[in-house]
């Protein structure tokens, strides 16, 4: 089975409208040659302009538990996926949300066919996302996140934790990994302690070179 790699745009400046773009088409050149699935999480007004100009899987970065209707400033799972994504994230650390709330996401991004990736961040929170019955939960501990040193070093028993958490709740959960994944070395490990994949971001998007960064990220896959 190859693994999942997500790459979050956040709100980097190189990952915004045409940077949003030819980070994606990194993305589906460096999957195409590696066989590798890379899906893309763009700002949502970057969706629609990525999901129409590239043939890679996009994520949404949130989606509220919400309908049509009155709900100013909601982004809601039909209108996310009319944009062309074919997934979201839940709950990321720096767009977190009350219990009721992720599983109102989940439960609303189901309806609309949407595969939803809830991010925890010990293993506590990942068997409780399991328990809500999302397609993956992405383990990243926040205080990792965008240091440049992968969980996969610092703090390894979290993940094996995590993985062994989720299979005891839900086999058809899968396991991400992130937090500080950059390199070949990382994504390797990652599989190793467990996960299907790795969720990541500035170590990529920030790169000179994406492609290059990507390239390297499958290297010893």
């Amino acid at each position: 089975m190859k693994p999942l790699i997500v790459l979050n745009l956040k709100t980097y400046l190189e990952g915004t409208g045409e940077g949003a773009v030819r980070i994606a088409r990194a993305c589906k050149e460096v999957g195409g040659a590696s066989g590798i699935a890379i899906a893309i999480a763009p700002q949502f007004c970057d969706i629609y302009r990525v999901a129409s100009q590239v043939d890679v899987p996009v994520y949404s970065q949130h989606l509220d538990g919400v309908g049509a209707g009155s709900f100013t400033g909601h982004a809601f799972a039909k209108c996310i996926k009319d944009a062309g994504a074919v997934g979201t994230l839940i709950n990321h650390s720096e767009c977190r949300l009350k219990l009721a709330d992720i599983e109102a996401s989940v439960t609303a991004a189901k309806g609309e066919g949407l595969r939803t990736i809830i991010c925890t961040n010990n293993i506590a929170t990942t068997a409780a996302a399991a328990a809500l019955g999302p397609d993956y939960v992405a383990v990243e501990p926040p205080e990792l996140i965008g240091s440049g040193i992968p969980v996969s070093k610092a703090d390894p028993e979290v993940v094996t934790g995590s993985v062994a958490a989720v299979e005891r709740i839900d086999t058809a959960v899968k396991v991400l990994c992130g937090a500080g994944i950059s390199k070949g070395e990382d994504l390797k490990a990652a599989i190793e302690l467990g996960s299907v994949g790795v969720l990541l971001a500035s170590g990529i998007v920030k790169a000179k070179d994406p492609k290059a960064a990507l390239e390297d990220l499958v290297s010893l896959i």
